[in-house]
């Protein structure tokens, strides 16, 4: 290379440096509002809505509605996320895992966190109503007032919050029955049941991960309470296991499904037991991760199993 082919590397301008400047920041308060929206939940809630949709089963029902119940959702979730760390503002400064949200590390204002749960969320309600039905938008709005106004304020009171935050994380699959045109049935009750159920073992090995978190948070969980080494969380995981175990029989004896999906509930279900009876005779932070796992693969595997497996095949084409 000669001198004629050298690369002339001319500086930006200081007018250059500002609009670059300004369109970073700008992407970074786009990508704190996602964060806001909790995209991780939100999009298991559309999953289980979808799946709701599917297993309703409705004769002559088309897709266009569960587009709509997804979107309409989708807003109201992240709406619940954002006024969720709004009122958790305090508690995630205390928590080394949710210090960087924006709201406690003090890249957005409460204000703006305020107006962005308030708009998506009402604005979720109403697509619901009008684009799909107004059952549909009633589960979605009892879902959000269950999740922020009882659920968020009871962590800081008993350990019970598990119970009460479980209800409207299992209410996502009956909205997709109602946004199919289903009813408040067997179907719906089945898909509540196991969700509502799958939640407990779920949360108690999150709890446990971060238990010194939720401790200097002042958080009441079963984790915190917890005064026998993990011995006592391990009871409560094993035995939800066992109880959800037997509830993924419903829709096989429903007539919901068919026996792949039976063989493979059973086979998830004796999985994550097996996680929780090994977290139980080690309750090792190791054994709590492994548990979470397993938590994580039963419910896409059982939810696809029943997708694959049930009478829901006919809205795909079957």
């Amino acid at each position: 290379m000669n001198l004629m082919e050298t690369p002339v590397l001319v500086a930006a301008s200081p007018a250059e440096r500002t609009a670059s400047a300004t369109q970073s920041r700008r992407i970074g308060v786009l990508l704190d509002f996602v964060q806001l929206a909790k995209p991780r939940l939100t999009t298991m809630v559309l999953f289980t809505v979808a799946i709701g949709f599917f297993a309703a089963e409705v004769p002559g029902s088309s897709l266009l509605p569960l587009l709509h119940a997804l979107l309409g959702t989708a807003l109201v979730a992240a709406g619940a996320g954002a006024l969720n760390q709004l009122l958790e503002k305090e508690a995630d400064s205390a928590m080394r895992r949710t210090r960087n949200r924006p709201l406690p590390a003090g890249r957005l204002s409460a204000a703006a966190v305020l107006r962005f749960g308030v708009l998506t969320s009402c604005l979720g309600l109403v697509y619901l109503a009008f684009l799909v039905n107004p059952l549909t938008a009633a589960l979605a709005g009892l879902t959000l007032a269950l999740y922020v106004f009882i659920y968020t304020p009871l962590k800081r009171v008993t350990p019970l919050n598990t119970l009460v935050g479980a209800i409207p994380g299992a209410l996502p699959p009956v909205i997709g029955v109602v946004a199919a045109g289903g009813n408040l049935d067997i179907v719906a009750g089945s898909l509540f049941l196991i969700v509502f159920l799958w939640q407990f073992p779920h949360f108690w090995a999150i709890a446990w991960l971060y238990r010194e978190d939720y401790r200097r948070a002042g958080l009441q969980m079963l984790s915190v309470q917890d005064h026998e080494r993990g011995r006592l969380t391990g009871r409560f995981m094993v035995q939800g296991c066992l109880i959800l175990l037997l509830a993924s029989l419903t829709p096989f004896l429903a007539g919901m499904s068919g026996p792949r999906y039976l063989f493979a509930a059973l086979a998830v279900g004796v999985l994550f037991t097996v996680s929780a009876l090994r977290f139980l005779a080690a309750p090792t932070a190791e054994r709590a991760r492994q548990v979470l796992w397993a938590s994580l693969i039963y419910l896409p595997a059982t939810m696809t199993a029943l997708l694959l497996d049930g009478p829901c095949l006919s809205l795909l084409g079957s």
